[in-house]
């Protein structure tokens, strides 16, 4: 049991995913965020941009094209992944009853997003936690087009990647000391995150009730 909080601490640590795991688990965690429901959980945000600062300080000895390459393939072909899921499994998972990796919430918070931003929710959804990972799914569900899926998947995982691991490359290439802050970078992102996943969960309860004071 120990073992398996360990283990989960380890996933949820940015910093240590990227001083141990290097290249090979950064990508892979990316790709499991984006693709897999039961991923909505991992570090996104922040793992990218530290990952951007660790190379710029050369704590990870990883060019930049190669680091920027495969994040973004995990990021797009993640998407696909879940893009699939959703397109051919879409019924079951109407249907699945919510567990500990799995809220029918989740749905409806993503299908709003949806609806107030178009398709373009793609593209917005990379830089909103839990969102980002339904959001695949969701178009498949509902069987968007699959050309006009990867334009936005290949688009918003461009965008995402650019200014997040771009953005931290530069930090850490000419500001190096910002390693030794990194737990302010990790609270920072997280304090976003919480910001923004309770304003969507406001908002959403605060519609409901409208609708409901409506009917």
């Amino acid at each position: 049991m120990d073992q398996l909080i360990t283990f989960f601490q380890t996933l949820l640590n940015s910093e240590e995913i990227i001083r141990t795991g290097g290249l090979v688990l950064i990508t892979a965690i990316v790709f499991v965020e984006n693709g897999f429901f039961f991923g909505f959980f991992l570090p996104g945000d922040y793992l990218l941009f530290l990952s951007g600062v660790f190379a710029g300080t050369k704590l990870l000895n990883v060019p930049l094209w190669l680091l920027l390459s495969c994040i973004f393939g995990a990021a797009v072909i993640g998407s696909l992944i879940g893009y699939l899921t959703g397109y051919y499994f879409g019924g079951k998972i109407k249907n699945r009853p919510d567990s500990l990796f799995f809220k029918q919430k989740y749905i409806e918070n993503t299908r709003e997003a949806f609806v107030k931003y178009g398709n373009s929710a793609l593209i917005i959804s990379r830089f909103l936690p839990i969102v980002r990972t339904f959001a695949p799914l969701l178009a498949g569900l509902i069987h968007m087009p699959a050309r006009f899926f990867m334009l936005y998947n290949i688009i918003g995982g461009g965008i995402w990647v650019l200014t997040l691991v771009g953005g931290g490359f530069f930090f850490g290439e000419r500001f190096p000391w910002i390693v030794d802050y990194v737990q302010y970078i990790i609270l920072f992102f997280l304090a976003v995150t919480t910001f923004t996943v309770v304003k969507g969960y406001l908002n959403a309860r605060k519609e409901n009730q409208n609708k409901t004071r409506d009917a």
